[in-house]
């Protein structure tokens, strides 16, 4: 069907110049991949496996069909109409100009706080091996580098990306086949622990040892485990070929999505049983030390490092993208529309990097202040984000009718009812996090957030 928004085309298209569609289907596949697989993996899985037990697997296997839903919603959009601004452009094109600010610039702060604190913490993995380098010496030297590698082009940041997310698949590969061999093998060098076997999974109280309500309050801890899945929305305006690359990376997040938290949780609790697992360092460290692998914390510590470049990196690439979509909607400064000779919009990466850089000095002034409140805002606002990408697919469909869904090359499996699913899913998400004390300021500060987000709009039009 053919699109009449008065903004359709102006994400693709520049007076001058124009991002370029440089992005390989194996670039595309590992940023979405790279994305969904975090500190949250490597340091989050100890409190999830803590309220759950070995049932966090079936929470995984939820919230891994959730993400897998969303990131569908927004792949039907992003290949009828592949563009850099993704779900914001979507809500301002079939939901309303207030939607698609909100939309934007929620995602575009969701990824200033997760930077700021990604960068704040970069200095102590880097004191692992060189404690006389200070903390702030180490985040300022990744903010340029990252920043450089933003602005020379999208191909070396795929690229870039594209290694930074191997190393942290490589790991956790490695990891389940060698807990696996331990397994079969029966190797057992820890005198305190078990044998290793898979029928530590409900050995050990059961598979719900906590009950289904620790599963559930573990779906908070997990969940966003999964932020950043929804990358592959943005990249879908600088992808060579969206039409195949888009799909075929969406369809491969479920699955490794699963084989990697699943298969990996699922062989760290039949080495180390769950309850054995003491929750104040990584499961990883601790499997390669149960393996006998010497130096497991120096490869943790390289693992997670190169985790939290990489997180930067792609919040980078996508608030550089969003602040451009947002511009050419009339929804930011039209300075940010500005796109370089090589095709970055190096007007919305500097200037992220430039709020990032003041984001990075509050939580070094004020380290308690930051982490409880702004990552607060983070944490509901990855809430908010997907749900709006949900309410936007129903908006999308009702404006292009049915004629216009039976063309679709990409449709969202199940369409009738999957996003209220989703939908209701979120809200229970909401309401666990009520209950959680972790989680709870998140959400007292979401509706806050929102409401200044619509103030704001509401002063931009004057």
């Amino acid at each position: 069907m053919p699109n009449t928004s008065p903004t359709a085309g102006k994400a693709v298209t520049q007076p001058t110049h124009t991002l370029r569609r440089s992005l390989k289907a194996r670039h595309i596949q590992m940023i979405a991949l790279g994305g969904a697989i975090g500190t949250g993996l490597f340091y989050g899985s100890s409190e999830s496996i803590g309220l759950a037990g070995p049932s966090v697997l079936l929470t995984y296997a939820i919230g891994g069909l959730m993400i897998f839903l969303v990131v569908r919603a927004l792949g039907e959009m992003s290949v009828d109409e592949p563009v850099s601004g993704a779900f914001s452009h979507y809500a301002n094109q079939n939901w309303s100009a207030r939607a698609g600010f909100v939309s934007g610039w929620n995602y575009w702060f969701n990824y200033i706080a997760v930077s700021m604190v990604e960068l704040a913490v970069v200095g102590s993995f880097v004191n692992y091996w060189l404690p006389g380098i200070p903390t702030w010496v180490s985040a300022a030297f990744f903010l340029v580098l990252i920043t450089l590698m933003n602005l020379v082009g999208v191909r070396v940041f795929g690229e870039f990306e594209f290694w930074l997310a191997l190393i942290k698949v490589a790991a956790v590969i490695g990891m389940i086949v060698l807990g696996a061999i331990v397994v079969v093998a029966g190797i057992n060098n820890s005198a305190d622990l078990p044998d290793p076997s898979f029928a530590h999974l409900w050995d050990q109280g059961g598979f719900f040892p906590l009950g289904v309500s620790g599963m559930l309050f573990a779906l908070v801890v997990v969940m966003f485990s999964f932020g950043g899945a929804e990358l592959v929305g943005i990249t879908a305006g600088e992808a060579e070929n969206p039409e195949r690359t888009i799909p075929r990376a969406i369809n491969q997040i479920v699955l490794r999505i699963l084989i990697f938290y699943i298969g990996a949780l699922a062989v760290i609790m039949a080495v180390v049983p769950w309850d054995s697992l003491d929750g104040e360092t990584s499961p990883f460290v601790q499997i390669f030390d149960r393996i006998g692998i010497p130096g497991a914390a120096h490869i943790l510590n390289l693992v997670v490092l190169t985790a939290v470049i990489s997180v930067y990196n792609s919040g980078l690439y996508a608030n550089g993208r969003m602040l451009r979509s947002l511009a050419e909607q009339g929804n930011a400064p039209r300075y940010l529309r500005t796109v370089s000779r090589n095709g970055v919009p190096v007007a919305g990466i500097l200037t992220s990097s430039a709020v990032t850089v003041l984001a990075v000095l509050v939580v070094f002034l004020w380290p308690a202040f930051a982490f409880q409140y702004l990552m607060s805002v983070a944490t509901i606002a990855a809430i908010i984000n997907w749900s709006m990408i949900m309410i936007t697919q129903l908006k999308f469909r009702k404006r292009i009718g049915p004629e216009g869904v039976a063309n679709l090359k990409y449709r969202l499996p199940w369409a009738r009812v999957s996003p209220w699913i989703v939908l209701g899913f979120f809200a229970v998400l909401v309401v666990l996090m009520a209950f959680h004390p972790g989680y709870r300021t998140a959400v007292i500060v979401g509706p806050i957030w929102v409401t200044i987000l619509l103030i704001a709009y509401q002063m931009k039009r004057g």
